[in-house]
Parts: structure tokens; sequence; C-alpha cells
């Protein structure tokens, strides 16, 4: 059975969530804390406007010695605050359940691949159906985006904070927000084949970092 490291978001997660590092771009940073001073904590004031999760999609791609997997997974529901053209906060539900495989095309190794990434060795998806994300800071992005968000993301019902540059528009009351970004899976207690916990893996191993591509859209 093939194995892949993984999340579920954000949009953001956001989410979530969801296997080892993918390719990068000049514009892909991975996560990380952040107190710049000129992080400005989120007000959440102005108008609510609810995303279109029938639109939006989180791609990840998980990458491991012997080559690399890659998948989407789906928004619940979420939100964006925005003021005067601006973007003022956030939060985002993601949807484990949703998660897929697509570089796998043969049906039963596709659904043995997929069954392993719900299962206790990645996010326990029968446990923890829901991965979230939300805003915490915003701050103007020096590369990759023109937003720096900031903002707790919660997997298998562990929180931590992370950052990325976003790219963010803001027509009105429709909102359109993308980027990518890394995640260190093991901050959320996925350890399976992770060279960091376990000696020995060979070309088994699996890398802690997934990435993710967000293309959130409101209604």
């Amino acid at each position: 059975m093939k194995k892949l490291t993984l999340i579920p978001v954000l949009s953001l997660l956001l989410m979530a969530f969801v296997i080892g590092c993918g390719s990068k771009t000049d514009a892909t940073k991975t996560t990380q804390n952040t107190s710049s001073g000129e992080t400005k904590s989120v007000s959440n004031t102005g108008t609510s406007v609810a995303v279109n999760s029938g639109v939006s999609v989180i791609k990840w791609v998980g990458k491991k010695v012997t080559g690399q997997h890659d998948g989407t997974i789906n928004l619940k529901n979420g939100q964006f605050t925005v003021e005067n053209g601006k973007l003022t906060g956030g939060q985002f539900d993601i949807d484990m359940n949703t998660l897929t495989v697509n570089d796998i095309k043969d049906a039963e190794t596709n659904a043995k691949l997929l069954g392993h990434l719900k299962s206790d060795d990645f996010f326990s998806v029968d446990k923890f159906p829901v991965s979230t994300f939300k805003i915490t800071k915003l701050a103007p992005a020096t590369e990759g985006g023109n937003y720096m968000v900031t903002g707790d993301l919660t997997i298998k019902g562990i929180t931590k904070p992370i950052t990325f540059p976003a790219n963010v528009t803001i027509n009105g009351n429709s909102v359109t927000t993308t980027a990518n970004f890394d995640i260190d899976r093991t901050e959320f207690d996925i350890r399976y084949g992770s060279g960091k916990f376990f000696e020995g893996l060979g070309d088994k191993m699996i890398n802690d970092n997934f990435n993710l591509t967000l293309d959130v859209k409101s209604n």
C-alpha cells in the first residue's frame, strides 16, 4: 500500500491539513509564528461575507522519498470580514471527509491510500471530521501576496498559529483569496513515516511538510 504524508487547510485555511511538502515557487513560504511590530490583531469589524464552498478549493501535495501524491479538500463553510475595501478577519471550517487523492487512477489503490490518510496514522477523520482556521492577525506582505495572514489552525483537535502570504482581492462584497504555503504535519501529531521520530525508514520516509494551495471565493 502506498503511503503518504500529509492536511486538511486553510483557507486557509486555510486548513487544513494533508501530507508532505509540495513543489516550491518563489511565492511559497513555510508557515511560521510571527510577532512583527507591523502585524495588527484583526478587528473583525465590517461586513461578513460568506465563502462559496462550491467553487472554493484547497489543493494539497505530499512528498516522500520515492515520489509524491496530490489531491483536494473542501471547505465546509466560512466567512470573510471586510471593511472599507480591506480584509479585517475571517474564519473557516474544513470538511476532512471531502479529502481526495487525485494522482492515483487505479480505484483500489486510490481507496487504500485515501483510507490510510483518513486513519489514525494521519488525520483521524472519524474522530476529527472538521479542521478549522481563524484569522488572528493581518499585515502588509513584503512578497508572495498583499497580505501576511496569521491565524489559528486546528487539526486533530490541536491548535497551532501559522503565518503565510496571501493575495486578497476585494471588489465590494466579493472576496477572492489565493495562497501557497507549507505546513509541518508533525506539529499536529501526524508522525507516521517522519524521520524526526523514527529511524531506519529509508525510502519509506515521508516529508514532514505538506503543501497547500488555496483558492477561496465568496458568494
